[in-house]
Order: structure tokens, then C-alpha cells, then sequence
């Protein structure tokens, strides 16, 4: 179903000068690359990312399925990456009956770094309601510790780079089984959900973690496909934490530094030994 592209480095090595304690030395670094990504379903162009120019196809999977472009993964039924002079072009092929309800939603997502509610037209289009999640999840705060120490060592693109962000799948004893790095978030998260469609993980036995905030759209992407704990490691929205509790994910935030906070549904955490009055 993926078609084959030369593939685009992700990261490029760039000189520059270096100030560094009154001297000036010429430096070579290694940058994020950011590339345009065009998406076009069923011939018809749609939305342009930019996007770190690697696992693209889990990307597009991804995008499509949290964007409610598709329903189903075999809604998706073709689709072609190709460079192209200013980037990547991907070629989706869907349903015909998904492609009817995206040519009436008239929408235009262009956006930057995977803007999560750029070009809706209407509140309806932006702020939506995803349906309940299952509630058979469960992790303990010691196997969430355990993989945000391993998730440090897990992210070569931004050691390489301190730019980019990273998602990550946790099995329920807090082994890290799957990463995706991006310069977006929500790119990252989107390229985490295709990955693990593509490789048959179960949204229901983990948890997903993001080395970012918490905010509205990345709950709404989990809660989408069915993924009921998320763990970010910086801090929440309020938005967010409402349609956490709305849809029934369990929302965590500054897991850091042997520490968490859960702010909805913390039934799928501890055990009731495991609390302690704060």
C-alpha cells in the first residue's frame, strides 16, 4: 500500500560561528531538518505540514485517522510519498464516501509544525467530542517513572539536535516499546498512532507519553483512536483536562523528576496502597 521515496535526512550538519566566552569560532552543529509535506487524497489537495522528513507513512496513517479523515485504517487504501522539489507530496487514496464528507467540510488546514486546530471554519469542526474510551488500561506509577527515564535515552534525533519532540508507547510494565520524533508534537503523537496501527499494538495495554504539554488537541488525537492514559511531561490545559475527563482518558502531566500529576480518571493508576495523602 506505501509506496517507495528516496528518503530525506532528517538531520543536516550546518556551520555557523559560535560565540563562547568572548571568542568567536566557527562551529558546525547538527540541525533539524523541517520539511513541507503535502497531502492530497483522492487527487485533490488538502492540507501542506512541515514535518520531520522520516516515518512519513505512519505519519500520514496517523494524521488521517486523528484528523477524522478516515474511520478505519482500510479506509486509507493507497497511498504514494514522493520528493518533490520544495518537499515531500503524499498521495492518498480513501473511501469514496470519507472523501464526500472531507469535500463538504471546505476546510483548509494549511498550518505550521502540526497546528492542531488550523483552518477550521467552525467551533463544531474545531472543539470535537470523541466517543468514551474503554476502561482496561491500567499502569502503576513506578512503570511510568521507569519509562520516563528511558524515554530520555530514546530520542536520538533530539539529542542530536535539542529541537524536536518525541511520543512514545509504554507497555503496561513500563517498558518503552515504540518512539517517533518530530519538530511538531502533533506530529510526533500522529506518527506514534500510525506506527502502532502498522505494527498491531493494542491502544489498550499502555500508555502514551509526550515530551510536550498536555493541551487540548493531543488528548483529542488519543482519545480518537482509543488510547486511554496519556503521561506528558510538561504541563496540561484546562481544555484538556475537561475533555479528558469528558471522554475518559487519563490525563497525567509533569512526569519528571521521579514525580507525576494525574488530573482525570486516576483509577487506571494506582493501586489504593500505592496513594499517599499530598
Amino acid at each position: 500500500m506505501f509506496g517507495l521515496r528516496k528518503t530525506i535526512a532528517p538531520i543536516e550538519t550546518i556551520t555557523g560561528l559560535r560565540w563562547e566566552d568572548g571568542r568567536v569560532v566557527e562551529a558546525q552543529d547538527s540541525i533539524a531538518s523541517e520539511t513541507a509535506l503535502a497531502l492530497v487524497y483522492n487527487g485533490r489537495p488538502y492540507v501542506v505540514m512541515m514535518v520531520t522528513p522520516q516515518d512519513i507513512e505512519d505519519f500520514v496513517l496517523g494524521f488521517s485517522l486523528t484528523e477524522g479523515i478516515i474511520r478505519d485504517r482500510a479506509e486509507l487504501t493507497n497511498v504514494r510519498v514522493r520528493n518533490v522539489r520544495d518537499g515531500i507530496e503524499a498521495d492518498l487514496a480513501i473511501a469514496e464516501k470519507r472523501f464526500r464528507e472531507l469535500d463538504r467540510k471546505q476546510r483548509n488546514l494549511t498550518g505550521q509544525l502540526g497546528c492542531g486546530l488550523c483552518g477550521a471554519q467552525t467551533l463544531a469542526q474545531a472543539v470535537r467530542h470523541p466517543p468514551a474510551v474503554a476502561r482496561t488500561a491500567s499502569v502503576s506509577p513506578a512503570g511510568l517513572q521507569r519509562a520516563m527515564t528511558q524515554l530520555a535515552t530514546r530520542q536520538p534525533l533530539n539529542a542530536d539536535t535539542g529541537a524536536v519532540h518525541a511520543a512514545a508507547w509504554m507497555a503496561p510494565d513500563g517498558e518503552i516499546r515504540l518512539v517517533r520524533e518530530d519538530v511538531g508534537r502533533h506530529n510526533a503523537l500522529d506518527k506514534l498512532i500510525g506506527a502502532m496501527i502498522r505494527g498491531g499494538f493494542d491502544f489498550h495495554a499502555g500508555a502514551a507519553l509526550i515530551t510536550s504539554r498536555a493541551s487540548y488537541e493531543m488528548v483529542q488525537k488519543a482519545a480518537v483512536v482509543g488510547i486511554e492514559i496519556v503521561c506528558a511531561v510538561s504541563a496540561p490545559t484546562a481544555l484538556a483536562i475537561r475533555l479528558a475527563r469528558e471522554t475518559g482518558v487519563t490525563l497525567v502531566a509533569f512526569a519528571r523528576d521521579n514525580r507525576h500529576t494525574v488530573y482525570a480518571h486516576p483509577h487506571r493508576f494506582a493501586h489504593p496502597q500505592e496513594r499517599t495523602a499530598s
